[in-house]
């Protein structure tokens, strides 16, 4: 049984979807002076319900010396956050209406997977809203 969507028409009356694209980490450049460049896919358009972490999120985050303004998403899919050892992760989120205070067009970096559920489709990430935005 997917939760996900059962529980997603119910929240959305009072935290309605938000349009999205999402740019998942492919991999990396590594320019000769050795600084590395990410490498992301083409945007894919998607719905998400972004809301304010939880207690639990913070204590997970907490060890992760994050600063900036957090959130977390909820997402149909599996994106993760940064995972070093594969060079992927980090996806990228860009928040097309404008989403509370923030600007349309904001970018977004999946930085943690706080829950994912890959035989229901669906998955919550930590995302850290970008400098510059």
């Amino acid at each position: 049984m997917n939760l996900h969507s059962l529980a997603v028409g119910v929240i959305s009356v009072v935290n309605p979807l938000v349009p999205i694209t999402i740019q998942f980490s492919t991999g990396w450049t590594t320019a000769a002076d050795g600084t590395r460049t990410p490498i992301y896919s083409a945007p894919v358009p998607m719905q998400a319900q972004i809301q304010a972490l939880t207690f639990g999120d913070l204590r997970q985050l907490e060890g992760l010396n994050l600063q900036g303004t957090q959130r977390a998403a909820y997402l149909w899919g599996d994106t993760q956050g940064i995972v070093r050892i594969s060079s992927l992760g980090g996806d990228l989120i860009t928040v097309i209406p404008a989403f509370g205070r923030f600007p349309p067009n904001s970018i977004w970096l999946t930085t943690l997977a706080l829950e994912t559920w890959a035989n229901d489709n669906w998955c919550k990430v930590s995302i850290t809203l970008q400098d510059g935005q």
